[in-house]
């Protein structure tokens, strides 16, 4: 576990390990050294079936990431598209259609660069500050994550419409946070308004596991948590 803490990954029992053909949960078993001084260290872990392999720490650590994989999904796709032959075509049409294709092609291909383009002009990177700022949020709703730590649903709170106070205000959106015994005091309700202080950090929601009330699980994707809320005040 200190080997672990020290590659700057999470305590905790299974990782996620992903390639082209596989997506699953690993287990660390131990670390083998190498090197002429042994100053170089490389992961062993476990499948599921209990097939063993070696994998560099920081490799493993990427892997955790949401966003990790999806060029290998795309390179696939790609590769796939590559190996499906074309249909022929009969000679009597191939005169007609083929200056009027390359045309129909550009087309299409502008199109969906353009509207990516302008997505990702819509949703800018956010610049979370490091130290502790005054919030105002809107109750969402309730939910379950799963914890890995012991494998058990943890009580959240969603909340919406989050944003930063300051003199550049910061539209935050989506951000959850613990059901600490703090906030249960409160008696909070969805649609509750809130003013409050704590610190904003990149992690996303954990989904729960096996939750029987839907009304406890959250469909869309929350990516940031606010940890430590002091100086709660309900509007």
């Amino acid at each position: 576990m200190e080997k672990v803490k020290e590659w700057g990954l999470s305590t905790k029992k299974e990782f996620w390990y992903k390639d082209r053909n596989q997506h699953c949960l690993v287990k660390i078993k131990g670390y083998e050294i190498f090197g002429e001084t042994a100053e170089y260290n490389t992961l062993v872990i476990e499948f599921q079936d209990g097939n063993l392999t070696c994998i560099q720490p920081a490799y493993l650590k990427e892997m955790q990431a949401s966003s990790f994989g999806k060029e290998i999904i795309i390179q696939n796709a790609d590769t796939r598209a590559e190996s499906i032959p074309a249909e022929p075509t009969a000679p009597e049409i191939k005169t007609e259609t083929k200056p009027a294709a390359p045309v129909l092609e550009e087309s299409q291909k502008e199109k969906p660069a353009k509207k990516a383009k302008e997505k990702k002009e819509k949703q800018p990177k956010l610049v979370l500050p490091e130290e502790k700022v005054h919030f105002t949020a809107k109750v969402k709703q309730f939910a379950l994550s799963w914890n890995h730590f012991n494998e058990d649903n943890d009580e959240v709170v969603v909340f919406e419409d989050v944003r930063i106070e300051q003199d550049e205000p910061i539209e935050v959106g989506l951000a959850w946070g613990s059901h600490s015994k703090t906030l249960k005091k409160l008696e909070l309700e969805p649609g509750q308004q809130l003013e409050f202080d704590g610190k904003i950090v990149k992690k996303s929601l954990p989904k729960g596991k096996d939750v029987e009330d839907e009304a406890l699980l959250l469909e869309v994707s929350v990516a940031y948590k606010i940890n430590n809320p002091s100086k709660i005040v309900k509007k």
